[in-house]
């Protein structure tokens, strides 16, 4: 009794969970379907963690989310309907490609190498202001004068953004990526509604996040948790999610969850066992017990009677003819899992019982295991 009751409880804190991130998986990948070919490009779905937060802060984010900040403390923490500059260059000054060393031996060539420096800068800074950015994205660090230059001619800046997430952000800004100052032009800018900068309660992370794009297949879960193994935990079991919503969209098809479709199979298959008047009859009814095995865990999981749960739920899909009928896990009141929405895909199903079906016929081939304490001699 007190099982069932802590199971009943359990189910209740963990199934809003649980909803939560179920939306999160089916709305990420209906974001990215190609409903032509039916498939699912996984690339364009980011997964981002951070520890910190509860499960349920989990979010869907219909843009990127990079773990960078503004390059300036100062810049605008949000910027809407911005355009920006993905760069691959430094906002640095050219480095002469020779093994010769320039010595400076007095004050004015400082001066004047200095002076040089600035006007690089500047020039870089002018280039990216000409062409229309509100917001420059840089694979690459830049210099504290140059940090100090965007921010006085009013140009956010993100520095240090690694290469897979400068693809995601150029695919779902629209823009183009520029490996050079001299390239930029305004129609290699992409664009976005909103990029604003998340905080984190007390702690000094800070994210940016990029939304509200011209191109909103590339889409990032964002995912929360107490610490990094919850955090881990999660991003499996959310890929896991991911997984079984695409192979709905390659195959719309499904069987009911809860047991149903292997209890209504081991009926199936244990009623042609007894067509069959070989030794063959043994090996079908053993495969119908085998079934059994998967609404028996599950009835023994969710704090019920296994044998009593099974049996009445098998009596009942042959006294009403329904293979819907499974078990009740959740306690809802009803073993109808067409009411109570439980559903699997057919293809992982099949897949399932024939993974069980190939192992269990690869460890039947092995005629005998030989073990050290044999005394077989090696």
């Amino acid at each position: 009794m007190i099982q069932t009751a802590m199971t009943t409880l359990g189910s209740k804190i963990v199934n809003k969970c649980h909803r939560h991130m179920a939306e999160i998986a089916v709305n990420a990948v209906l974001s990215v379907a190609d409903m032509e070919t039916r498939d699912v490009n996984f690339e364009l779905i980011k997964m981002e963690t951070k520890v910190g937060g509860k499960l349920e802060d989990t979010m869907l984010v219909k843009g990127v989310i990079v773990d960078k900040d503004f390059s300036h403390p100062q810049m605008p923490k949000e910027l809407r309907n911005v355009k920006i500059a993905i760069l691959t260059c430094p906002f640095e000054p050219p480095k002469p490609k020779t093994k010769h060393k320039l010595d400076v031996t007095s004050v004015e060539d400082y001066r004047n190498l200095r002076k040089y420096e600035q006007e690089k800068f500047e020039e870089m800074v002018q280039r990216v202001k000409d062409s229309g950015a509100g917001l420059a994205i840089c694979q690459w660090g830049f210099d504290d004068e140059a940090n100090h230059l965007l921010l006085q001619r009013e140009l956010p800046a993100v520095r240090w953004v690694g290469g897979p997430e400068i693809e995601l952000i150029a695919i779902a800004t629209g823009g183009r990526i520029v490996p050079r100052f001299e390239e930029l032009s305004p129609e290699k800018l992409g664009c976005a509604g909103v990029v604003k900068e998340l905080s984190f309660g007390t702690t000094k992370d800070r994210m940016l996040v990029i939304e509200e794009c011209p191109n909103s297949k590339a889409v990032t879960i964002f995912i929360r948790g107490g610490n990094k193994m919850i955090v881990e935990e999660a991003k499996r079991s959310i890929h896991d999610a991911l997984c079984v919503v695409r192979n709905l969209v390659r195959d719309n098809r499904i069987v009911y969850g809860g047991g149903a479709p292997e209890i209504s199979c081991a009926i199936a298959v244990a009623k042609e066992a007894d067509t069959i008047k070989t030794l063959e009859q043994y090996a079908f009814r053993a495969f119908a017990d085998a079934l059994e095995s998967i609404p028996l865990a599950l009835a023994e999981n969710s704090g019920l009677s296994p044998i009593h749960t099974l049996t009445d739920v098998k009596s009942r899909q042959v006294a009403e003819n329904n293979p819907a009928l499974g078990i009740d896990c959740l306690y809802k009141g009803t073993a109808d899992m067409k009411e109570q929405h439980v559903i699997e895909t057919l293809h992982s199903k099949k897949q399932q019982i024939l993974l069980a079906t190939q192992v269990v016929k690869m460890i039947l081939k092995i005629d005998d295991v030989r073990s050290p304490d044999d005394g077989a001699g090696f």
